[in-house]
C-alpha cells in the first residue's frame, strides 16, 4: 500500500495529510493559537467533586474546567505505584475539592465539553508507551499475530533484563513496533525513563497549576506515529519543522530519514495535491459516489447519521443488484469519511434496504474490512432489519467541521431558516397584537428585502384586509443589516 505524508506548516497553523494511493485519508490540524491537549501532563486542582456523577472537575489551567471520571483515577501507593485494589471506590474517597492531582488529557475539550482527565499516565515513544506508575507489560491489541506478539514481548523483555524494570514502571509495544528489535526497544526505553525523571522533578517542583509535560509538536507527533514501511515520501514545505523531524528520524527511527523531502514550489503543497479541494468536500452533507449514488452526513451533539441513496444510479441488471452495489461502494466511503472528518461518537449508517440476507452480510463484512485500516477503535453491530447499523468510533480529538465551521448566526446551527412566508405571518399577527396595545394610527414594520417583497406582493390582498380589520395604517421600512427572520413592528408618527 502506497502511502505519502504531506506536512503544511504556517505561522497559523500546522496541517498534516496522510495520502494512500493518491487518496485522502486523513488531515489533521493545530491552530497555534488552540492547539490539543491530548497526552500533555497537568498539576491540576480538584475544583468540584460530583457523587451523583462518580467523577469530579479539575482546574487545570484551561478555558474550560477538564472532568475526570472515578474508573480513571487509580490510587498510588507509598513507592508510586497505581494500586490495584479489587472494590472500586467512589469518587469521594478517591477526591477532596482543593486536592492537587496529576492528570493527563485523554480526550480534548469537544463543543461544550472540557478535556477528559487521567491519572494513568503514559509516555509514547515510537515503539513502546510507557507506563512510569504501573508494573505492567503488553503488546497492543491491535497486532493480531500470536507469534509477532510473542517475539515483540520477548524482544522487550531481554532489553530489560537485569533492569529491575518492575520497579520502574512497565512498558506497552506499539503497533507501529512490529518487526522492530531489541536494540531498537532499548533506545526507546532510555529515552522514555529520561523523559519521565524530568517530568517527574517538575512534579515535585511544582506548587500551582501548571503543566509538567508537553507533547511533541504535532508534524512530530504524526511522523512518529504513522510512519510504517508503507510510507514512501513525507512532503514538508517548511525548512525549520523539516530539521525538527529529520532530527527526530536520526534519532529513533534513522532508516526512514531518507524518505523526508523539502518542498519548495510555486504552487502550495496542498493545492497542487489536491488536498484543500479535499478538504472543502469534507465539510459539505454530501458524498457522491463514483457508482452515481451519494451519502448524506449530518453531525448532531448526540451522534452522527450517514444515509446511503441510490441517486441516479440504476444500474444493468435487477433491482437488488443495483441496491447491492450502491451499498458496497458506500460502506468503502463510509469507512474513509469516518477518517477524513474524524466522526467519532456514536454513528448511525443507514443503508439502503436489502431484502437478500446474503447481500446483509457483504455489505457488513466490506464495512468490517474497510475499518479495519483505521487507527481509531471502532465497534460496529449487525444490519438491522430496517437497514440500520449502530456503531461507535473512538473520539480523541474534535472533528475535522468542528475544527474548522462555527454554527451560522442567521439559523444558528439549525441549517434552515424560517422562510419569508413564515416571517410574513409573523408580523401579521404582531400587527394584531401591536393594535390592541396602542392608539397610534400608523404602525412601522422593519424586516428584511426578501420579507417587505413579499409583503407588498404576494401578501398585498392579506395586508389589506389586515389593516381594515384593525383600523390602521402599516408602512415598510428596508432594513439592509436584519437577517431574514428578523423583523420590529413599531409605532410611527
Amino acid at each position: 500500500m502506497s502511502e505519502e505524508i504531506l506536512i503544511n506548516v504556517t505561522a497559523m497553523e500546522t496541517r498534516v495529510a496522510l495520502i494512500e494511493h493518491g487518496l485522502l485519508q486523513e488531515i489533521f490540524i493545530e491552530r497555534h493559537n488552540h492547539r490539543g491537549h491530548v497526552g500533555d501532563i497537568f498539576y491540576g486542582k480538584v475544583a468540584r467533586v460530583m457523587p451523583g456523577m462518580e467523577a469530579a472537575f479539575v482546574d487545570i489551567g484551561l478555558e474550560r474546567a477538564a472532568f475526570i471520571h472515578a474508573s480513571d483515577i487509580a490510587e498510588i501507593d507509598a513507592d508510586g505505584f497505581e494500586t490495584t485494589d479489587a472494590e472500586p471506590k467512589s469518587i469521594q474517597q478517591l477526591l477532596r475539592e482543593g486536592q492537587y492531582i496529576v492528570v493527563q488529557v485523554a480526550k480534548d475539550a469537544i463543543s461544550t465539553k472540557g478535556a477528559r482527565l487521567t491519572t494513568k499516565l503514559t509516555l509514547p515513544s515510537r515503539n513502546l508507551v510507557y507506563l512510569p506508575r504501573n508494573k505492567h507489560l503488553g503488546v497492543s491489541q491491535r497486532l493480531e499475530e500470536p507469534s509477532e506478539r510473542q517475539r515483540l514481548l520477548e524482544q522487550l523483555e531481554s532489553c530489560l533484563e537485569g533492569e529491575g524494570w518492575d520497579d520502574r514502571g512497565g512498558f506497552i509495544v506499539r503497533t507501529a513496533a512490529e518487526g522492530g528489535t531489541a536494540a531498537e526497544f532499548c533506545e526507546d526505553v532510555r529515552y522514555l525513563r529520561r523523559l519521565w525523571a524530568k517530568v517527574s522533578e517538575r512534579i515535585g517542583r511544582t506548587k500551582k497549576i501548571t503543566t509538567v509535560y508537553r507533547e511533541e509538536p504535532l508534524f512530530v507527533r504524526i511522523v512518529r506515529d504513522l510512519i510504517t514501511p508503507q510510507v514512501e515520501k513525507i512532503r514538508v514545505d517548511n525548512q525549520d519543522s523539516l530539521e525538527e523531524i529529520r532530527q527526530f528520524l536520526e534519532d529513533f527511527i534513522p532508516g526512514s530519514a531518507s524518505k523526508l523531502e523539502s518542498y519548495d514550489g510555486n504552487r502550495p503543497l496542498f493545492e497542487l495535491f489536491g488536498i484543500e479541494d479535499e478538504i472543502n468536500k469534507a465539510l459539505g452533507r454530501k458524498v457522491k459516489l463514483k457508482s452515481g449514488g451519494d451519502l448524506i452526513i449530518d453531525q448532531t451533539e448526540a451522534m452522527t447519521t450517514i444515509d446511503v441513496n441510490t441517486g441516479s444510479y440504476i444500474g444493468s441488471k435487477n433491482h437488488a443488484e443495483t441496491i447491492l452495489k450502491t451499498n458496497l461502494e458506500a460502506a468503502t466511503a463510509i469507512a474513509r469519511q469516518l477518517r477524513v472528518r474524524n466522526l467519532g461518537g456514536i454513528v448511525i449508517l443507514d443503508f439502503i434496504d436489502m431484502l437478500d440476507e446474503e447481500h446483509r452480510r457483504q455489505v457488513h463484512r466490506a464495512l468490517a474490512k474497510a475499518l479495519e485500516n483505521d487507527p481509531a477503535r471502532s465497534t460496529i453491530t449487525g444490519i438491522s432489519e430496517l437497514g440500520l447499523v449502530e456503531m461507535t468510533r473512538k473520539r480523541t480529538r474534535e472533528s475535522l467541521g468542528q475544527i474548522l465551521n462555527s454554527a451560522c448566526p442567521v439559523c444558528d446551527g439549525r441549517g434552515t431558516q424560517k422562510s419569508p412566508e413564515t416571517v410574513c405571518y409573523e408580523i401579521f399577527r404582531e400587527i394584531m397584537r401591536a393594535a390592541r396595545a396602542y392608539e397610534n394610527d400608523v404602525l412601522l414594520v422593519m424586516a428584511s428585502q426578501v420579507v417587505v417583497d413579499r409583503l407588498l406582493d404576494e401578501e398585498s390582498d392579506t395586508l389589506a384586509e389586515l389593516q381594515e380589520l384593525v383600523s390602521k395604517t402599516v408602512k415598510f421600512e428596508v432594513e439592509p443589516m436584519y437577517t431574514q427572520e428578523q423583523f420590529d413592528v413599531v409605532l410611527s408618527g
